[in-house]
């Protein structure tokens, strides 16, 4: 079981989407829209993930239990739901369709923050938002993997990656600028945020083809159209029984476990490092830079020397950043250093793990493939935010990170064994 260590060739019947480059080489032009598309939502969802934190533990008073509660609802949805998402896109045939009521459902809830005061009313609104995140990224996923040949998946992932996060660096700004400039600034950032996303939406529904030609054979029937019945449930289910995609799932899940969320990481950099209030949204901007400017450069390493080996060093660097949090003088240089190695980090897995299953699961069950992988890491997540905000609220932030610090080390250890590298069939 290895995490596709070294791209394979290209299948010789591809289709010409996957085979048109579009002006970064190498790369399908319906992944440079769906990365428009992400830049446009993430500067959205980061203008409200920038301030929440600090919006919820100091202006509505949330313990670090609360909010871990919250954080944990904020991914645990998403998790649950991609497997929804994932299948409905592969029987319908139409992963545009869906990746669309994913975008518009998320639009639709950030007006409702504007109305949110508890921490039910919250949670629902979260909630809610975190199901269209979820019905969204399994197939837009696909789309990217369908398009793109298999030896350079690393590097199409990392440009949307790239692309997305170039949104995740404007949103943080964004919200800052709105702050310091608006009277009520947290009602200001989300209804900016709502209008932005909704532009989001507007560029999937008018520039990404809506229906994909299956990739068998030149000339084939498109999507929903003729050819291969509906994908059942049963048939989904039955990639568990791919040794591979076993293993991915299950190293998602363990180094999931024990991966700290980035609200978190914020708060816990804010409060070692002594930085003002008013400059907490901009702490994103530091992670969301390094992997910028990583994420296409590392996806392309991983196509040549091995996802596994770029993988793996990338929770390395994530454990570093955890020792600085813990043990490094206060000094001005720690922030920098602390948000340098979280952006690395992100830019060795985040797109990276998705590439790995192009030579791991059929194109036609693409995306249920990658809603399994990308719901066991979730989940996982969910319950490592539960865990850390109850360890937090006992112990402090201190112990609750070193136990993350050495469940992360374990677990890295036993995916470097599951993950084992492989010379012989990409």
């Amino acid at each position: 079981m290895y995490l596709t260590d070294r791209s394979a060739p290209p299948k010789a019947g591809a289709a010409d989407q996957g085979r048109r480059r579009g002006p970064v080489s190498g790369v399908a032009p319906v992944v440079l829209v769906l990365g428009t598309v992400s830049l446009i939502t993430d500067i959205s969802s980061e203008m409200v993930t920038a301030v929440l934190p600090l919006y919820l533990v100091t202006t509505l008073g949330f313990s670090p239990l609360g909010f871990g509660t919250l954080d944990g609802v904020y991914n645990g949805v998403s998790a649950l739901v991609q497997l929804t998402g994932g299948h409905l896109a592969d029987r319908v045939r139409n992963h545009k369709l869906m990746a669309g009521l994913g975008y518009g459902l998320s639009a639709l809830c950030k007006p409702l923050l504007l109305l949110a005061g508890s921490v039910g009313a919250l949670g629902t609104v979260l909630a809610l938002d975190r199901t269209g995140k979820g019905l969204r990224t399994a197939p837009r996923d696909a789309m990217i993997s369908l398009s793109t040949p298999a030896g350079r998946q690393g590097r199409a992932f990392g440009v949307h990656r790239a692309m997305d996060t170039t949104g995740a660096l404007l949103g943080p700004l964004t919200a800052f600028l709105i702050l310091r400039a608006a009277a009520d600034g947290y009602d200001a950032v989300f209804g900016v945020s709502a209008c932005v996303a909704v532009l989001g939406v507007l560029v999937l529904v008018l520039f990404v083809p809506g229906r994909r030609r299956a990739p068998d054979a030149p000339g084939a029937p498109e999507e929903g159209t003729a050819g291969r019945q509906p994908v059942r449930v049963r048939e989904a289910l039955a990639l568990l029984r791919l040794p591979r995609l076993r293993a991915l799932a299950g190293c998602a899940a363990l180094l999931g476990l024990t991966t700290v969320s980035d609200a978190f990481v914020y708060l816990l950099l804010q409060r070692r490092a002594g930085i003002a209030e008013e400059w907490f949204p901009l702490l994103p901007l530091g992670t969301a830079a390094v992997f910028l400017l990583l994420a296409v450069p590392v996806g392309a390493l991983a196509d040549r020397i091995g996802r596994r080996t770029v993988f793996l060093a990338g929770h390395a660097v994530l454990l570093t950043g955890y020792a600085l949090l813990l043990w490094a003088p206060a000094a001005p240089a720690l922030p920098f250093l602390v948000l340098a190695l979280h952006g690395v980090f992100y830019a060795a897995t985040d797109g990276v793990l998705p590439a790995a299953l192009a030579g791991v699961v059929p194109d036609h069950l693409r995306a249920s493939g990658l809603a399994i992988v990308g719901t066991s890491q979730a989940l996982a997540r969910f319950c490592c935010s539960l865990a850390f905000g109850a360890a937090w609220t006992l112990w402090g932030p201190g112990p609750a990170l070193a136990g993350s610090a050495a469940g992360l080390l374990c677990c890295a250890v036993a995916a470097g064994v599951v993950l084992r590298p492989a010379d012989e069939a990409r």
